[in-house]
């Protein structure tokens, strides 16, 4: 239960994270077909129909896989430095709750060596 409580507190920037990781493990994954139907449409006289099919595919692969990894690491940075930002929160309020240190004045013969 507790995995479908967190998915449904993610926000709309972790799901276009996971949105963009999907599309771009689905390119990549289009890369060898788009290659055998480059080769196809090769064999079949169009050459630069072929390779325009095979480079877009590996284009829109790389541009995916580019926005998937700047998104995650940006929502990444983001996650940790609301992480620090809780922890100096914490850290703060727990510095205030601790007793002020006591002064205890020293007499004449504590603080004396001879």
């Amino acid at each position: 239960m507790a995995v479908w409580d967190l998915a449904r507190r993610t926000g709309w920037s972790t799901r276009a994270v996971i949105a963009a990781v999907a599309l771009a493990a689905l390119l990549v994954a289009v890369v060898p077909a788009a290659l055998l139907a480059g080769i196809i449409l090769m064999v079949l006289g169009h050459v630069i129909g072929g390779l325009a099919l095979f480079g877009g595919s590996i284009l829109a692969a790389a541009a995916a896989v580019v926005i998937a990894a700047w998104t995650g690491v940006w929502r990444l940075r983001k996650a940790i430095s609301q992480q620090q930002a809780s922890q100096v929160q914490a850290s703060q309020q727990q510095d205030s709750q601790q007793q002020p240190y006591r002064v205890v004045q020293l007499g004449e013969g504590d603080y004396r060596y001879t």
